[in-house]
């Protein structure tokens, strides 16, 4: 198996493992139906746990593309393989997607609620609100590298590694994934996304290409720049990169500060004149 193969095949299996606990959970008709949060993020940490175990060893199952470039940013990655692996991160996702939704076929049919239905394939916020929901994402985004490195730094017994990534996983889930659904990865979000614009969904509702750039800019920035604060807390290693992606994560905060507080003036207004 090749590290393209691998990393498309890993994140084919946490898609099928991830999308198909929300869908169990918020399709109608399915047995497992009202699952649960604590569920569905038991669901996601199994998932990235079995991607692991099945191609690490080929293509160290980075699996999503902010932990790519994390690990680019960082010199454990070569920067010449990173578009290889997000490329492959994305057809995973989205044949994953296709998978789960043809796993729950009569399902769609018998659901609904079409943001249910979005949901299966990918994120929305619980308040909508582009600053602090690109902020969450970023600091989810954040602890999932630092937790990383944090784990690559210790000694496991051989083959435990993968089960505690997956725990990484469902404890920021449990902690941090209320605000936003925590993609913390830009090819789950997107990958599945698409997928939802492309399918034959009965009684689907658009793919909220708007919010669409949140779960993919925020993991990207909060990765990056975790990978960059580890090394210079960690290692010593402060960098003019280091003060490059803080100075852009920074300005990105402030645009998206900026235009939330345009469409709540905007709101407000029309509120006034009605």
């Amino acid at each position: 198996m090749t590290a393209f193969l691998g990393e498309l095949v890993g994140t084919l299996i946490l898609i099928i493992f991830g999308a198909g606990v929300v869908a169990g959970s918020v399709l109608k008709k399915s047995k497992s139906n009202n699952s649960g949060w604590i569920v569905i993020t038991i669901g996601w940490g199994l998932g990235v746990t079995m991607g692991v175990y099945a191609v690490g060893q080929f293509s160290g199952a980075h699996l999503n593309p902010a932990v790519t470039v994390a690990l680019a940013f960082s010199g454990d990655f070569p920067w010449g393989d990173v578009l290889g692996y997000i490329l492959a991160q994305m057809i995973g996702a989205f044949i994953g997607a296709v998978i789960v939704y043809l796993h729950y076929l009569p399902h769609w049919k018998a659901t609904e609620d079409s943001d249910a239905k979005l949901a299966v394939f990918a994120t929305s916020p619980a308040i909508a609100h582009k600053f602090a929901n690109l902020l969450s994402e970023m600091i989810g985004t954040m602890v999932l590298v630092f937790g990383i490195l944090f784990i690559g730094a210790n000694n496991f017994t051989e083959g435990l590694n993968p089960l505690v990534v997956g725990l990484l996983i469902v404890a920021i889930g449990m902690s941090l994934g209320g605000p936003t659904g925590y993609a913390i990865n830009p090819a789950r979000d997107l990958g599945p996304r698409i997928a939802h614009f492309l399918l034959p969904i009965a009684g689907k509702r658009d793919s909220d290409w708007g919010y669409s750039w949140i779960p993919v800019v925020g993991p990207l920035l909060g990765g990056s720049l975790g990978s960059l604060l580890y090394n210079a807390l960690f290692k010593g290693e402060i960098t003019v990169m280091l003060w490059l992606i803080l100075s852009a994560t920074v300005i990105v905060l402030l645009l998206a500060y900026t235009v939330e507080k345009r469409s709540s003036r905007e709101v407000e207004q029309s509120k006034l004149v009605s």
